[in-house]
């Protein structure tokens, strides 16, 4: 009777830990989602790409959620975007080095706004090193907010054990100060907020957004980026160049030029 309670225990066990195991929690398969948090996801979108998805209760909105992304490769992480809040970040940070086994290295917010770099202060807590455009650290400056410590004045390329990084500021749209991020070996565009989803009827919080440069800074960056395959932004699912046109057509439309 002993035997067989110990080998119930150990079946037990091992279901246990088959459920639990990092490599199901990591999303193996392309397109497959990880819940992290109640309020984060993670969706692996290639080999060495993930897209982190946090959610944020924003008046009037409701519970919007918000997309990054993460590169790794060979033990090291590259974080573009953080989750809207400090506590997100922190789970986030945490599930890239428990999980897929990843050091970040480096961290670069699209933009000033909430769901770009609210997690900020979690990341430079870690003494992870930061990147922004130097509009976006003025903005924040200005604002009170944390500041990234390494500006760039129109275009910073980062590496990443070989795998080369584009983070490329071409004009305003969603906000003055968006960038977009190209990673070329994955064919990868991530344009963060200055590109609207397939779904999207209109560019919503224009706010902070210079509405009449949008139409021309997604002209530039369909010349710019001619090989991108995905295409990530901000909010929504991931698609490809059409995402682009489409925002550029949502643009014209608000400016009045369609």
């Amino acid at each position: 009777m002993t035997q067989v309670r110990v080998f119930l225990g150990a079946v037990v066990l091992a279901l246990i830990v088959c459920c639990w195991s990092p490599a199901k929690t990591a999303a193996q398969e392309i397109g497959e989602s990880a819940r992290v948090a109640e309020d984060l996801d993670v969706v692996r979108l290639s080999g060495r790409v993930y897209m982190h998805v946090s959610r944020y209760e924003m008046p009037p909105f409701g519970l919007v959620p918000a997309n990054g992304l993460i590169l790794v490769d060979k033990g090291e992480a590259f974080l573009f975007d953080t989750p809207w809040t400090e506590s997100q970040t922190e789970v986030l940070l945490d599930w890239i080095e428990n999980v897929l086994h990843a050091r970040v290295t480096a961290c670069v917010p699209n933009h000033w706004h909430k769901d770009a770099m609210g997690g900020l202060p979690a990341v430079r807590r870690r003494g992870i090193p930061t990147y922004a455009y130097d509009g976006t650290i003025a903005i924040a400056r200005q604002k009170g907010l944390c500041l990234p410590e390494h500006g760039f004045a129109s275009e910073r390329t980062l590496k990443l054990h070989g795998l080369e990084v584009r983070n490329v500021y071409l004009g305003g749209g969603h906000s003055t100060d968006g960038i977009f991020v190209w990673i070329p070996a994955e064919n990868l565009l991530f344009p963060g907020c200055m590109a609207k989803d397939a779904k999207t009827v209109n560019l919503g919080n224009t706010e902070d957004a210079d509405v009449r440069a949008w139409p021309g800074t997604m002209e530039k960056a369909l010349a710019a980026f001619p090989d991108a395959r995905i295409v990530v932004p901000g909010h929504g699912q991931p698609g490809g160049p059409e995402l682009l046109r489409h925002t550029r057509d949502l643009a014209l439309r608000a400016s009045g030029s369609r």
